[in-house]
């Protein structure tokens, strides 16, 4: 019975110590990221030296070149770039748009979604069809959408506290509008934008045609717009509507991920990733999306090599390229982990903005859940309460295959939905010490991962 006693004894003073060790290194991680943090200059060059970065421009590759310099000059163990081919899609001439009652036109602010095709030189102009649902729409039939243009105006639903939640209630409409359209005749598609702010900035992102259906052009309306044309169709119901875009696909590009690494003291076959998206839509700086989430990544090492961190297993930082309308890096660098027999125990991404902190989302078993659930008595102390069960990230998601654990770095919603895929996704957007908190948040978790595993 002593026996037991004092080894039980042992066991809690070595737990005590452990989690004291842990709690000091922490405070060291945040006290490093708070004062000599380099995340907010390096975002400053990413969004005003380079700015637009979408997959097969010169300013995706500006960035490649460039977050490869910096990963080499911070003296990081190894950098290298995973070749992968992208789409190239390209907005061209600035698009147009007005509403046509009579003999007058009210503008309204458009702008043509990411994969659309270009209306023909002179525009279309048709008559409006609005709908808030697929079902609405199929029940109008093809007698009653045929030649006209699909207007899809529901909102994000404003009572949701997750903003996510409600971008995900809502984004179907952008995504495969075109084609529900397509299927009854429509001429083209015009979609709500997805924010629940009332503003004249057009939310762009990707889009997607389906087999077999006609590819009609298809373009985002700002929010005061959409309210605009739905009063004037309530008002109105045979106004027409103008919209001329001139956007084109190219051919695949080549571009790249970029990569650079830690190397493990003892468990070096061992890999744990964090990292963000390098592209961006073509109209935005991409600053919360994800300039944010790649400066951050890079952080995580510097830290670590600031505070002579020798960690146990490999620690990567990967620049995902592709994210916004492809996900090709994310499927390349799963494929090559996979090609190369790489044992990835954990990958971490913040692709949620530069926010306040406020936790985790884990995909995972209930098991290694549990564990890192475990660890929130020395997160909750940075305001990193929300640690659960939750989505993982979609560049690191197609590495769930293997049997990685997820980890999606969660800030504060309720703000990046006014900035996502616009023109006001600046530099200026991203208060300094929430970024530099969102750094530590995530060095933070990766110090935990790599003491501990999973």
């Amino acid at each position: 019975m002593k026996k037991t006693l004092t080894l039980l004894l042992s066991l809690l003073v070595s737990y005590s110590y452990a989690q004291n060790a842990d709690s000091v290194a922490i405070r060291k991680i945040y006290n490093e990221a708070l004062s000599n943090g380099k995340s907010y200059e390096w975002l400053r060059h990413l969004t005003k030296q380079i700015g637009p970065r979408l997959s097969g421009s010169a300013g995706a590759q500006k960035a490649v070149d460039w977050t490869k310099l910096v990963m080499e000059q911070q003296g990081f163990d190894r950098v290298f770039l995973q070749d992968v081919m992208v789409p190239h899609w390209v907005r061209g001439a600035k698009e147009e748009a007005f509403i046509h009652i009579g003999k007058q036109k009210m503008t309204v602010p458009i702008a043509a979604l990411g994969g659309s095709v270009a209306t023909p030189p002179r525009g279309i102009e048709a008559q409006v069809i609005e709908v808030k649902s697929f079902p609405e729409l199929r029940a109008l039939g093809p007698e009653k959408v045929k030649g006209k243009i699909v207007f899809y105006n529901r909102p994000m639903d404003p009572t949701k506290i997750n903003t996510f939640e409600a971008y995900g209630g809502a984004v179907d409409q952008r995504a495969n509008g075109a084609t529900e359209a397509a299927k009854l005749g429509a001429v083209g598609a015009i979609v709500r934008s997805m924010t629940n702010v009332h503003d004249d900035n057009p939310h762009v992102g990707g889009m997607r045609y389906g087999t077999g259906v006609a590819l009609i052009p298809t373009a985002a309306i700002s929010t005061n717009g959409a309210d605009l044309l739905s009063k004037s169709l309530k008002e109105n119901p045979s106004l027409t509507f103008y919209f001329k875009q001139n956007c084109e696909t190219l051919p695949d590009a080549k571009s790249y991920n970029v990569v650079g690494e830690i190397k493990g003291s003892e468990k070096p076959d061992e890999i744990i990733v964090v990292g963000g998206h390098l592209d961006s839509w073509d109209l935005a700086e991409g600053a919360h999306d994800d300039g944010a989430g790649c400066v951050q990544s890079m952080e995580v090492l510097r830290i670590m090599k600031a505070l002579g961190i020798k960690p146990k297993r490999t620690i990567r930082a990967v620049m995902f390229m592709n994210e916004e309308n492809g996900l090709r890096g994310g499927v390349q660098y799963a494929d090559l982990a996979k090609k190369n027999n790489e044992k990835h125990i954990a990958a971490v991404e913040s692709d949620n903005g530069g926010f306040t902190p406020r936790g985790f989302g884990i995909v995972g078993k209930p098991e290694q859940r549990e564990k890192i659930m475990a660890w929130k008595p020395l997160l909750s102390p940075y305001g990193l309460a929300e640690i659960g069960p939750g989505g993982g990230g979609a560049d690191i998601g197609p590495l769930a295959q293997t049997g990685t654990v997820l980890l999606g770095f969660k800030p504060d919603s309720q703000r990046y939905f006014d900035y996502h895929h616009t023109t006001v996704d600046r530099f200026e957007a991203v208060s300094q010490r929430e970024l530099e908190l969102g750094a530590a948040s995530m060095a933070a978790i990766v110090y935990l991962l790599d003491a501990y595993g999973l």
